[in-house]
């Protein structure tokens, strides 16, 4: 099971990498997620950008998207302590935009 979830993974990624511009994104995001998960997604990568700025506290944040203080920990974590750095590096490609 542990790997069949890994190639599900992988195959996902495969699929998103063929993805071209904004509007093929949007339609296979509103095809593959529902509209929750795509919101959900949408305020991590808000609460990714104000934790990355540094002028706003984990409850300023929390008061001014309304997102979960769990969340925003989280977003935290993984955006400082995580090895993955996945944050770190859209967040570094947007800034040399």
């Amino acid at each position: 099971m542990i790997n069949e979830n890994v190639d599900l993974i992988e195959e996902l990624i495969e699929a998103l990498l063929t993805i071209k511009d904004k509007d093929e994104m949007a339609k296979f995001l509103k095809d593959l997620c529902t509209p929750q998960e795509i919101k959900s997604l949408a305020e991590r990568w808000n609460v990714c950008k104000l934790l990355h700025e540094g002028k706003m506290s984990y409850r300023e944040i929390n008061s001014f998207t309304g997102v979960s203080l769990a969340t925003i920990t989280r977003v935290a974590r993984f955006l400082k302590d995580e090895p993955h750095h996945g944050y770190r590096s859209v967040l570094n490609k947007i800034e040399k935009k």
